[in-house]
């Protein structure tokens, strides 16, 4: 099977012929470009809610996998080529929320140094899973400065 870099694989692990999607709950931030993208896979009115087997072909589930902004979700699949930092790097800072980042990161955490190619990093302060948005900007009210058109 063609692997992700290890580190990527962090949370649950959900299997299919083919690949391997790993969930990393505490880092979603529920942009929903999972279930979007193939409801029959990802339903998170289901259990388990991550269902890869009812995809057509494991690079579907890769593709739509690597839309996460947040780095949740990754995967290891041995049709589909893994998933490669995007060059250049991107910061956008998502409207009243955190900033999404793209490319080939390395994160300081409280937990040491991570790898990653997807992340949402807080931009409100207020996160309990920081440096990583935890969603708490849209408990808070938080609200990010009007941007120019």
């Amino acid at each position: 099977m063609t692997q992700s870099p290890p580190d990527l694989l962090r949370g649950k692990h959900y299997t299919a012929p083919g690949i391997v999607v790993s969930y990393d709950a505490p880092r979603c931030i529920h942009a929903a470009e999972c279930i979007r993208g193939l409801p029959e896979v990802f339903d998170t009115a289901k259990r388990p809610w991550i269902q890869p087997q009812n995809a057509v072909r494991a690079a579907q589930v890769a593709e739509v996998v690597r839309r996460c902004p947040s780095g949740a979700l990754h995967y290891a699949a041995q049709a589909a080529e893994p998933e490669q930092p995007q060059t250049p790097t991107t910061i956008t800072p998502l409207p009243d929320g955190p900033l999404a980042i793209r490319g080939d990161l390395v994160i300081q955490t409280p937990d040491g140094e991570v790898k990653e190619l997807r992340a949402t990093l807080c931009r409100c302060g207020q996160s309990g899973h920081k440096p990583y948005c935890d969603g708490t900007h849209s408990r808070v009210g938080w609200k990010s400065e009007p941007t120019a058109p």
